[in-house]
């Protein structure tokens, strides 16, 4: 099966927030280097999979520039990057070729490397469509500036588009948030993911909610339960327009779900390149199920964790036994509205395992937080609100250790 393969850019103009993703705010001369070890990390993309354990695959059918920002990087970076991936995979010439960006950073410059790059899909990240509210956790861009990202990609010929939006903002209302399910419908992206505002140490809004402090707007974010009517609004607003829940924060026009995130939830290989990438391939050792290795989480340690004298990056590396393969086809395969089937399970894993979960499956399903039909089990609208106590519950009690 074809690689996808993640490029990870850890470079943004400013640090918003709520942001608790490996990235940051560096001196446009760090990129230059950087992007030379992207470059020399997939050059020597086949070495790293086979010294890791790993069945190699020379083809690639999804690519992911993501961050970050990617587009604050200048178009000859970006055309060095795309370059080295063709140089070293074959590209499926249908392939979905996606780059983040982040609104009002498009340069016509930019618009039009990507285009020569193959790329075919952009994940703008909006977050808000409310001035007020994309100020106040450090955006950049406006409402309108947005609207005419879109207008610009489209005339470029790249229509396949996504936008993000958070549900849990500071200042976010009922009817502030309607505001942005509205724009982001009207807008006519084919595309849109919904998350809730994560609260947690990794971020400096997170930090202060958890403090209780006021700082980052953080007094102004609405309670848990509003963030769920919010999630539940989007689910419904995006229905009625045709833009279909696939994935428990994904919604799409019927055909453009994402090819590339689908690879991370259905367990497909994929190969990851920067700071925090990981990758999951196929194993060559017939006693475990995959490989997971994942790139150092920050600029500076990536940076240093290069093997001079092996020529390869050093990686964490974990060999996946056929019992946490198992549990993962379940806690990331529920998070698609398709489920799991569970007798493709069986054919992977053997009936007596699948048996073995079903007990649980009926209690789940009795408490209303999964449903099963024609042996295909989903979680219902209600389980996907706790979908992380679900996954744990299910885990816990339907692996077999």
């Amino acid at each position: 099966m074809p690689f996808g393969i993640y490029l990870s850019v850890p470079f943004c103009k400013t640090k918003c927030s709520y942001c608790n993703f490996a990235s940051d705010v560096f001196s446009r001369d760090r990129m230059q280097g950087y992007v030379n070890r992207l470059a020399q990390d997939i050059a020597s993309a086949e070495r790293m999979a086979k010294v890791n354990g790993g069945k190699w695959e020379p083809t690639a059918d999804t690519i992911y520039l993501g961050g970050g920002t990617p587009s604050i990087l200048d178009p000859a970076q970006i055309e060095q990057i795309f370059h080295s991936v063709r140089q070293q995979f074959a590209v499926a010439a249908d392939a979905e070729i996606t780059v983040e960006c982040a609104p009002a950073t498009l340069s016509n410059e930019m618009i039009e490397a990507l285009v020569q790059c193959g790329v075919n899909r952009v994940s703008l990240g909006v977050q808000s469509f409310v001035d007020q509210e994309a100020r106040a956790v450090g955006r950049l861009h406006t409402c309108k500036a947005v609207l005419e990202d879109i207008a610009r990609l489209r005339v470029a010929g790249i229509s396949n588009l996504n936008v993000d939006l958070i549900a849990g903002l500071p200042h976010q209302t009922p009817e502030s948030w309607e505001a942005s399910l509205t724009a982001a419908i009207a807008s006519g992206v084919p595309h849109v993911s919904v998350y809730l505002l994560e609260i947690d140490e990794d971020s400096r809004l997170g930090n202060e909610l958890l403090a209780g402090g006021a700082r980052y707007h953080a007094h102004f974010v609405p309670d848990e339960n509003l963030m769920v009517e919010f999630y539940e609004r989007a689910c419904e607003g995006l229905a009625e327009a045709e833009i279909l829940q696939y994935e428990i924060s994904n919604f799409s026009r019927s055909g453009m779900e994402s090819r590339h995130n689908l690879k991370y939830w259905k367990r497909q290989p994929y190969l990851g390149f920067g700071v925090d990438a990981h990758s999951m391939l196929p194993s060559a050792d017939a006693n475990f199920d995959a490989i997971r290795l994942a790139m150092p989480d920050s600029l500076p340690a990536y940076l240093a964790a290069y093997d001079e004298e092996a020529h390869l990056p050093r990686l964490g590396r974990n060999e996946l036994t056929f019992s946490q393969a198992w549990e993962e086809t379940f806690f990331l395969g529920l998070r698609l509205n398709a489920g799991v089937n569970l007798i493709n399970v069986a054919r992977q894993f053997g009936v007596g395992q699948v048996n073995h979960a079903r007990e649980v499956i009926r209690e789940l399903t009795g408490l209303q937080l999964m449903e099963i039909e024609a042996e295909v089990v989903r979680l219902t609208p209600r389980g996907r609100l706790v979908s992380n106590e679900v996954f744990q519950r299910f885990v816990s009690d339907a692996v077999p250790r």
